[in-house]
């Protein structure tokens, strides 16, 4: 299993979940934003990963950690 974060996307009029370093998506195409984000979510907690979730234009709208995060941060 890669080792990489989850990576939520738009291509080809659906949207997708990939781990980073793999060529193929995992699960899907889901038909909405919302879905995809769910089961990526899912994914990432799964694995303790980042969860990088893109907008339909590529851009980065939301990161979110769900374990082995290397940042000391107090609060």
């Amino acid at each position: 299993m890669p080792t990489g974060d989850v990576e939520t996307f738009h291509e080809d009029g659906a949207w997708h979940n990939r781990v980073t370093g793999d060529s193929s998506t995992t699960g899907g195409p889901h038909r909405t934003k919302e879905d995809a984000v769910t089961a990526g979510r899912d994914l990432a907690k799964e694995r303790q990963v980042e969860h990088i979730i893109k907008n339909e234009n590529g851009q980065i709208a939301e990161r979110n950690s769900y374990g082995n995060d290397p940042r000391d941060v107090k609060g």
